[in-house]
C-alpha cells in the first residue's frame, strides 16, 4: 500500500477529502472523495482515515473482471467492462470503493494529493 494511515494522528480536519475532490472532480464535494474519515464517537476528537489498501477483494468480486492493475500496478475500474452491479462496492472492507449517483464505481488511484496536505502525519506517502 503506497499510503500509510496513522489514525491517532488524524484531527478530523478533512482537508484530505477536500483536496481529493478538487484534484479528481474540480470541486469541493466530500461525497465524491476517494477516501473517508470516520469520527469515533462518543470519543471526542478521535477520527480514523480510510484509504484503499489494494487488498484486491473488489477485483475478486467483480463478475466481469473490470477491475485490473494499471501500468503503475494500481487497481482501477475499466469503464467499458463495468456493468455497475456494485459487487466491488459491497466487497470493499474499507468502504472506499465509491460510486457517485449510480455511476461506475471508482477508487483511489494514489495521486498522493491527500498526503501533500495532511500536516499531522495521519496520511503519508510510503
Amino acid at each position: 500500500m503506497p499510503i500509510k494511515v496513522t489514525p491517532h494522528n488524524c484531527t478530523g480536519c478533512r482537508l484530505c477529502i477536500q483536496v481529493c475532490t478538487i484534484e479528481k472532480f474540480h470541486e469541493v464535494n466530500p461525497k465524491k472523495s476517494r477516501l473517508r474519515i470516520e469520527g469515533k464517537f462518543p470519543e471526542p476528537g478521535t477520527y480514523h482515515p480510510y484509504v484503499c489498501t489494494e487488498c484486491g477483494l473488489c477485483a475478486e468480486a467483480c463478475p466481469t473482471e473490470a477491475i485490473i492493475k494499471n501500468e503503475n500496478g494500481v487497481l482501477q475500474v475499466v469503464d467499458e467492462l463495468c456493468t455497475e452491479c456494485g459487487a466491488c462496492i459491497d466487497a470493499c472492507p474499507e468502504s472506499v470503493m465509491m460510486r457517485w449517483k449510480g455511476g461506475i464505481p471508482y477508487k483511489c488511484d494514489f495521486c498522493m494529493m491527500c498526503t501533500e496536505v495532511c500536516n499531522t502525519g495521519a496520511i503519508v506517502k510510503v
